[in-house]
């Protein structure tokens, strides 16, 4: 299949460009500049401009997109909460229209979400797709960016949407700044300790990618986290373990991390456990469902 991949430098992109080539798909990217590359092709987009280059939407068979604002980068102003809504809703709204006027007949649409979609809240409960969204600004950002994908289903075109969980890779995202302090021998609980940290494999969230892409009877929301429930605290112990460093430091106080973070530092306070059950049923194996080897697999 050809495969556009919007997003395609981030984390997830650019280790799901590598598994789609390892499997015979070809893959395009859309980016802000042409680059020149081997074993992908780039296409140019302009969100802002709503402009898209017509070639990189008449070739493909099914776009992956990944595009958006980092939500954990800079305080959450007034104006960096409409680049991060925007960065979702504008690009969406621009390969709505792009495929609609070149390529109503794309075969599937899959798009990111992330578990904010329930709410940054600390619960008993276990979500599951079924659960309703929550009421803070993340699950409005998921809500929105959800809604951007679900408007290809008028277009009679699959669409599948992934709520991903804390992606782990030891260079970016969550665990790349855990790590830093841990392997200090400085590395402690943030807050309680007590909310849920849904996490997943890079190359679990991108076998997810890869499962949905390639089986056409699969749409609607999926949420891309692993199987087994750890708390902030015992996923941070559990680093420490694996890099066979103390843990022992007392928890950083929640009034500490607001006064840093701002509303912002929800997201390392907050946290529910959130249920595997569906895309398990729908034939995914995971490669690494529990939390100890993972860890080992990335950090040694």
């Amino acid at each position: 299949m050809n495969i556009l991949i919007t997003g395609g430098t981030g984390l997830i992109g650019k280790r799901l460009t590598q598994l789609l080539i390892e499997k015979g798909h070809s893959v395009s990217i859309l980016s802000r500049s042409k680059k020149k590359s081997d074993k992908v092709n780039y296409y140019t987009w302009n969100i802002k401009k709503q402009e898209i280059e017509k070639e990189a939407i008449t070739q493909a068979d099914c776009i992956v997109h990944l595009a958006g604002a980092n939500v954990g980068e800079g305080r959450w102003t007034k104006k960096r909460k409409k680049e991060i809504i925007d960065s979702r809703v504008k690009s969406g709204k621009l390969l709505f229209n792009a495929v609609k006027s070149h390529n109503p007949n794309l075969k599937a649409f899959i798009s990111s979400s992330a578990i904010g979609y329930y709410g940054m809240v600390n619960s008993s409960n276990i979500f599951s797709e079924n659960d309703s969204s929550g009421e803070d600004f993340l699950a409005k950002v998921c809500q929105l960016w959800e809604e951007s994908a679900l408007q290809f289903k008028a277009l009679e075109i699959r669409t599948a949407i992934i709520r991903t969980g804390v992606v782990l890779d030891k260079n970016e995202g969550a665990l790349a700044k855990l790590i830093t302090p841990i392997k200090l021998g400085i590395g402690s609980a943030l807050g309680s300790g007590k909310q849920a940290m849904p996490w997943i494999h890079l190359d679990d969230i991108c076998g997810i990618y890869l499962h949905l892409i390639e089986n056409e009877s699969l749409s609607g929301a999926f949420n891309g986290v692993a199987q087994s429930h750890e708390n902030s605290k015992e996923f941070s112990k559990t680093v420490a373990e694996v890099l066979k460093k103390p843990f022992w430091f007392p928890n950083v106080p929640a009034f500490a991390l607001k006064l840093l973070m701002g509303e912002q530092a929800v997201i390392a306070l907050e946290g529910s456990r959130i249920s595997a059950k569906k895309i398990q049923e729908s034939g995914y194996e995971y490669k690494f469902p529990e939390l100890k080897p993972a860890l080992e697999d990335i950090l040694l």
